[in-house]
């Protein structure tokens, strides 16, 4: 592998971590919960808190305090694990669904501005290479 295209590839993304957090609440949503409640969202149902913190790899404290947030503002529901009395399963509400799409509104509106100069093929290559960046962390 050549050295300046790694350094390359570093540096643009530390950029674009850097440029695509400055808008912390982007949508009125924070970048936690944004994240939490698109992955309950996409789970199909009720998820642990185990799952999520496998699915981020964080520690089940840190989600389990993410999700006390989550509940207080009532974008999710807390549902008894019949199984084991010492765990939980959390699912998105009807107003956590809500600001989860005006959220997703806002950030989709923003991602039209930054590409209208790209290409159809552009944007699909991309979507598609940041996929497979991502499928490599969790291989």
């Amino acid at each position: 592998m050549n050295r300046n295209d790694l350094e390359l590839i570093d540096y643009e993304l530390v950029v674009l971590i850097r440029r695509s957090t400055l808008d912390k609440e982007l949508g009125g949503m924070d970048r936690s919960t944004y994240t939490l409640l698109t992955q309950l969202s996409k789970s199909g149902g009720p998820t642990s808190v185990k799952a999520l913190a496998d699915e981020f790899r964080l520690d089940i404290s840190t989600i389990s305090r993410q999700t006390t947030v989550l509940e207080a503002k009532g974008y999710v529901q807390r549902l008894p694990n019949v199984g084991d009395g010492r765990s939980s399963y959390f699912q998105v509400t009807e107003e956590g669904m809500r600001r989860l799409t005006e959220a997703k509104n806002a950030r989709l509106a923003r991602h039209a501005q930054l590409f209208k100069e790209w290409s159809d093929e552009e944007r699909k290559q991309f979507g598609e290479l940041l996929a497979r960046l991502n499928r490599t962390f969790v291989e």
